[in-house]
């Protein structure tokens, strides 16, 4: 019997939940993925992402092509066992180090000659290429090779970057299944800020019938109500029955505003990035631990959370290792920012699945003037 990959379990308007099924388990959507470049969520050993309600994380296929290279990590087991890792694990293409690598790599029909930022080496990024990567480093949910853009960029250029996305996701579909691969792979839309083209990337790519569809190429520089705009004119335009990710979007308000846009899948650096600055989540909006405010603060960072820091420490002891430099610091306040982001997803597939998301979105909301991640 063949396995669905995805399936809805219920709908608010336009928000869903959902589930995903890879070979190493399942996902409850939506689903925020912590990024783990170097297959680590920085600080974060897999044990602690367990506890914390992490479903699945996200690696980059450009850096560990690099260092340690997919097939010392093929040969010791592949990337769940290389790292403690045992449930579905995503791979992105190596296309937004064409945006942010942009003065080490030459495009070409073919694909992405990229000089490595460690060596200056030449790394050659086909479609093909970029698969056996993937299928090498065990990636539950693959990311075809693409091109992404930043912004602003003329709509010349971004016509013909999405038209080479295209034809590179079709030879890439191709090779994908005559490999034979176990994994999921996801077509990606580009297109910029151009509302037609994004439309034209989503009619040819459905006619391919991917196991799910992205919305690259965005969080690039443009202005926030550029993104929500794609959001909104491109989410309801891919298939109902697949599921819709929207790569490196991961502020709260700009992930809540995709779920009532139909999107299951998100993922960012920021709650982690910002953690390592002392900038931690709470429900009552962000707040920097490094602030004379909580220099004798006997509280902890958030009284409605769970999580080992919250249970243990307080605002002052935090602030005082992140003044002194400690590494405890940052361990501390990623499994904090870690553990609210999944509290939020829970929160959010619960809100759906009782008919009450929008309503619970906008009070949540209100709460923070200017927005959330102020």
């Amino acid at each position: 019997m063949n396995i669905i990959p995805f399936k809805i379990k219920a709908k608010d308007k336009r928000a869903r939940t959902g589930i995903i099924t890879t070979r190493n388990g399942v996902v409850k959507t939506p689903a925020f993925m912590p990024v783990a470049t170097l297959g680590d969520v920085k600080t974060l050993p897999s044990w602690d992402m367990k506890k914390l309600g992490v479903q699945i994380f996200i690696s980059n296929t450009y850096h560990l092509h690099i260092r340690p290279g997919e097939e010392l990590i093929r040969k010791l087991g592949g990337l769940h066992k290389f790292t403690g890792w045992d449930g579905p694990i995503a791979t992105d293409s190596g296309g937004f180090q064409v945006y942010s690598l942009s003065t080490k790599r030459k495009i070409s029909e073919d694909g992405i000659l990229f000089s490595s930022h460690v060596d200056g080496a030449p790394l050659r990024f086909t479609p093909e290429k970029v698969i056996d990567i993937e299928v090498n480093l065990g990636s539950d949910i693959l990311m075809p090779l693409d091109e992404c853009v930043g912004y602003p960029i003329g709509r010349g250029y971004a016509r013909e970057a999405m038209e080479r996305t295209n034809r590179w996701a079709k030879r890439a579909l191709e090779y994908f299944k005559n490999r034979g691969s176990p994994g999921l792979l996801f077509g990606i839309v580009q297109g910029s800020t151009y509302t037609d083209l994004r439309e034209a990337a989503v009619s040819e790519l459905k006619e391919l019938d991917f196991d799910g569809y992205a919305l690259g190429g965005l969080v690039v520089g443009e202005d926030p109500s550029q993104t929500r705009e794609v959001i909104e004119s491109t989410s309801p335009l891919l298939p109902e029955e697949k599921p819709r990710y929207t790569m490196g979007l991961g502020k709260i308000e700009d992930i809540l505003y995709a779920v009532g846009e139909g999107v299951d899948l998100f993922d960012c650096v920021i709650p982690t990035r910002n953690a390592r600055t002392a900038g931690l989540y709470t429900w009552e909006g962000k707040i920097n631990l490094k602030n004379s405010e909580y220099k004798d603060d006997p509280n902890p960072i958030s009284e409605d959370c769970k999580c080992r820091a919250c249970l243990n420490y307080s605002k002052a002891y935090l602030r005082h290792l992140f003044n002194t430099d400690e590494l405890l610091a940052k361990y501390l306040a990623t499994l904090h920012n870690i553990s609210f982001y999944m509290e939020i997803m829970r929160k959010v597939r619960e809100e759906i699945e009782i008919g009450t998301f929008y309503k619970w979105r906008e009070k949540f909301l209100s709460k923070f003037e200017g927005g959330f991640d102020v």
